[in-house]
């Protein structure tokens, strides 16, 4: 990353010193080369902003970012249940197993596994 893109990232009011945005930039390029994929920007940006938040002493980081993947993981759990439930349902409807996983996007194996055939 150039130092004018994670300005541009930071905006204006982003409350760093040089050093720190130094500091930011040798993080920015460690991430880059963590997740080189185009594909990859929202990690590339979530952890940028998680360096970026320690650096202006924002307190409880860790703690937020495992509360958030806390939940996420519950809505994951509980939306794959639903996508179960449905992939049973729809299995004794006549829907396909690999027509279902497209809908659901899942592959075909998890579909299987939800009605027992693996």
């Amino acid at each position: 990353m150039q130092s004018y893109e994670l300005e541009a990232w930071l905006g204006d009011d982003h409350g760093l010193s040089d050093e720190q945005i130094t500091e930011l930039l040798d993080h920015a390029d460690e991430i880059a080369e963590r997740y080189p994929d185009p594909d990859d920007k929202p990690e590339r940006d979530a952890a940028l902003s998680a360096a970026y938040r320690i650096l202006i002493g924002e307190h409880n980081v860790v703690e937020q970012l495992a509360t958030e993947r806390a939940a996420a993981k519950a809505a994951e759990a509980c939306a794959l249940a639903g996508l179960r439930q449905l992939a049973i349902m729809q299995a004794r409807a006549g829907e396909s197993e690999s027509g279902f996983a497209r809908r659901a996007n899942v592959d075909r194996m998890a579909v299987r596994k939800w009605l027992d055939k693996r």
